[in-house]
This record gives structure tokens, C-alpha cells and sequence, in this order.
């Protein structure tokens, strides 16, 4: 069977060489469901590094008598993936219900890891959730995963700075190339953000010009997906950021180290495009600017438009590995949905921006004023982005095409590559990569 030989070779590849067995990627046979056994609380085992998340974890065990949780924090994001990888190809060892990025799920879904939860009622929950969010975390009837929080995007920028130098806040990237110019005249040592080498950030950007560059079904075709850079979308992207970049404009700095945070938090970076996350990063780490900022929409590519991108956003999903799928299940679609006590964390404490539409669109939420910007109330314009958001897929190797995507990035910022073939070298490194394990890839 030549279809099953190519699955058989990305299985392979995607697991670091090692070839899987469907059967090894499950290590219950879902006939397990209810509570445990003599009528004990069914113990469910969680991977998740949210901040804050042993208040959710305690709030779910409160209000639950028949599953209990055991939670487990074995490494953000990488660090944890790595480890599910591993124990998806010993068969054992995963978790039964793991936190996933909504870019990384595609790729559990190619070495059929994950649960599908819909067989076990999670179709329901569908009106709960932003449709975007809805969409990445499902294929047709197929639920993989349950969303929790997201990053859609909007202009933080430092309104003093642009009050004091009479410099309007960009409503298009045309006038912001232009607020560039007038910040670094104003500042010399100043700059209007920093391009960071962050692929979700990246990713944002290019989701908000318009760019679609990715497309995976495993129900509509398995072996097959899209790869398309170097659209006009994409390029454009490129083109302005790597174009203020060579001119001085824009640093070179990457986001999260103690070198941003302090030129955030001292007129260096004049603004940032961030995510709906962003203010309570903001406000537990700038502290000599708080009350200086303000937040925006994002600026459009066409005087008037109203284009949305997000940066960010995870899910919990159960593994082929739960001893208890119904049990776990439960677990995902409840440690949040619409838990009260929950988002009173999540919001509070771990500054989620939730993909629950009533916990989002709550009065609470959307009318909370931040001391850090100086009482505005910012929800107000990430709500309605993440409402606005259109579909956006992902590949089942997002992480290659991340990484390859920051490497040609950094090559640019040292010079080594012109900024105009950095999607196209992307483009053909993971064009031959998707080929390499089997897949086959249009445009």
C-alpha cells in the first residue's frame, strides 16, 4: 500500500528518526470510562506550564467529585513537546491531557497522538469559542483540541513620547514607516520597535497583512499540504520591517530578555505590536513607564480596513495515551470553559486573553481599566479583533517552519542575506523538508 508506506515515512521523520506504529501511540483502548474503580474519583494527569495554574487546578477538584486532577509542569512549550514526542514513540509516558499551541496541533495530529474528542460530546461546545480559534482546534467533525486563551494583536506605543513630539499614532504601516522616521529624528537613539525573530510573532504580522501561507486537512488529504511564503501577502511584510531594520530604524533586539524589557521601560522602543496578553506581561515587568502607554489598533496595510492578526494561543488536548478518554475530556473542556473560579485565575493572576466569547465579552473584562495605560480600558480593542479574526491553518511542522523562518531572519539583521530573499529561501528549505517526509506540496 504506497499511501500507507508515505504515512508510514512522516510518522518516521516527524518522530526524530523513529519509526511509529499507530497502535504505539495509544497506550488505553478508551474502553475506560465514569469514575475510577470502587467508585473513586477518576485521577486525570495534566501537563501545563500556564502561570498561576494550581489555582485552576484546585478550582476544578473543588467543584469536581468524580475526576480529580494531577498536574504536572514539565517545561514550557519546547521543552515540553519534546517530551510528548518521546513518549509518543515509547508508547508510554505521556500525559492524558497535555497544554498544546494551536500551531503544534496539526503536527499531533499527523502522528495520531491525539483523542478525538467528539465522540465524547466536545462537539457541543463549539458556540463557546471564537470561530477562529474553534476552527484551528477541529478538522470537520474531528475536535483535537479544546481552546483557552489567545494573542489577538493591536499597537502597544509609549503616548507620552508621541504626544510630546506632535507624532500621530500610525493608522496604516505607511504612516508608521513614517512615525519611524520622525521618532528616530526626535531620538537618535530611539527606535520605533525592535523586529524580534519571533515566529509567532512574525506570524501575526503576515496573518494580518492578509498572508495565508499554510494549509493542512488530515480529513480532507493527509499526504498533502500548502506552502506559499512568497505571496505578495507575505512579502510585504518583509519588505517594510526589513526595510526599517536596514535603515536604523527598527532594532535588532529579541523580545523577552532583560535588555527588552529594559528598553520598553526606557524610550528606546517607542511601541510594540503585541498581543491580548500583553498587559499584564507589561505590568509585572516595566515599572519606570507605567501609565505611559497606550494601546491602539493595528495599523492597515489600506487606509480604512479593519485586518486582524493574533500572536499566540494554546489548548488542552487528551492523548491516545489516557487511560480514561472520557475522564479526560471532561477535564479539558471543563478546567476552564466557562469556570467562574477559573477565569478568575486565568484573567487575573496569568493575564490569559480568553477564547471563551461570553468570559471575553463579559463587562468585567472588557471594561477593566489598567492602571499601567493609565486607566484605558485596552480590551475594548483586542475584543473586537478576536472576533474579526478569519480562518488561518497551520502546517504539521510548524516548528521547522518557525525556526528556518527566525534563522534567515537573523541572517538578514547581520547583513549576511538581503531581507528580499528570506521568504524565499524559507520558502524552498521548507518546501524540501515537507518533500522529504513524504508530503506532497502546492501552492
Amino acid at each position: 500500500m504506497p499511501g500507507a508506506t508515505r504515512v508510514r515515512r512522516i510518522l518516521s521523520v516527524l518522530t526524530a528518526g523513529c519509526l511509529l506504529a499507530v497502535a504505539a501511540c495509544s497506550g488505553g483502548d478508551g474502553a475506560s470510562e465514569g469514575t475510577g474503580t470502587d467508585g473513586k474519583p477518576a485521577h486525570v494527569s495534566v501537563w501545563a506550564w500556564y502561570p498561576e495554574f494550581k489555582g485552576v487546578v484546585d478550582a476544578f477538584n473543588a467543584s469536581h467529585t468524580d475526576v480529580q486532577i494531577d498536574w504536572t509542569n514539565v517545561g514550557t512549550g519546547p521543552d515540553q513537546y519534546a517530551k510528548l514526542k518521546t513518549a509518543f514513540t515509547a508508547g508510554t509516558g505521556a500525559p492524558d491531557v497535555a497544554m498544546v499551541e494551536f500551531q503544534e496541533i496539526p503536527t499531533f495530529v499527523i502522528l495520531e497522538a491525539l483523542v478525538d474528542m467528539g465522540q465524547y460530546g466536545a462537539n457541543d461546545d463549539k458556540d463557546l469559542y471564537a470561530e477562529w480559534a474553534w476552527s484551528q482546534a477541529t478538522d470537520g467533525e474531528k475536535v483535537y483540541a479544546i481552546p483557552v486563551d489567545g494573542g489577538p494583536m493591536a499597537l502597544m506605543y509609549r503616548k507620552d513620547l508621541f504626544d510630546r513630539f506632535q507624532i500621530p499614532v500610525p493608522r496604516t504601516w505607511a504612516e508608521y514607516a513614517d512615525a519611524a522616521v520622525r521618532i528616530k529624528a526626535a531620538d537618535p537613539g530611539a527606535y520605533i520597535a525592535s523586529f524580534g525573530s519571533d515566529g509567532g510573532w512574525i506570524n501575526g504580522l503576515m496573518w494580518q497583512a492578509g498572508c495565508r501561507p499554510y494549509g493542512y486537512s488530515r480529513a480532507a488529504a493527509k499526504e498533502k499540504v500548502k506552502i506559499n511564503l512568497t505571496s505578495p501577502e507575505c512579502k510585504k511584510v518583509f519588505d517594510l520591517h526589513g526595510g526599517l531594520v536596514e535603515k536604523g530604524l527598527m532594532a535588532k533586539d529579541p523580545f523577552f530578555t532583560a535588555d527588552a524589557t529594559a528598553a520598553l521601560d526606557s524610550g528606546k522602543y517607542w511601541t510594540w505590536a503585541a498581543a491580548g496578553w500583553t498587559p499584564g506581561y507589561v505590568a509585572g515587568s516595566l515599572k519606570n513607564t507605567a501609565g505611559k502607554w497606550a494601546v491602539a489598533p493595528m495599523p492597515q496595510w489600506t487606509a480604512g480596513a479593519d485586518d486582524q492578526g493574533d500572536w499566540g494561543g494554546s489548548t488542552f488536548t487528551v492523548t491516545k495515551q489516557a487511560k480514561n478518554p472520557k475522564a479526560a475530556t471532561e477535564v479539558a473542556r471543563e478546567l476552564f470553559g466557562s469556570s467562574k473560579a477559573a477565569w478568575d485565575v486565568g484573567l487575573n493572576k496569568a493575564f490569559l486573553y480568553p477564547l471563551v466569547k461570553n468570559v471575553a465579552a463579559d463587562p468585567a473584562f472588557t471594561g477593566k481599566a489598567y492602571d499601567f495605560f493609565a486607566g484605558q480600558k485596552v480590551n475594548e480593542i483586542f475584543v473586537p479583533v478576536s472576533e474579526k479574526l478569519g480562518e488561518f491553518q497551520y502546517t504539521p511542522f510548524q516548528d521547522f517552519v518557525f525556526g528556518d523562518l527566525n534563522d534567515r531572519s537573523a541572517e538578514a539583521m547581520a547583513g549576511s542575506r538581503s531581507w528580499g530573499s528570506v521568504l524565499e529561501e524559507t520558502q524552498k528549505n521548507v518546501v524540501a523538508y515537507a518533500q522529504q517526509q513524504g508530503f506532497t506540496v502546492t501552492q
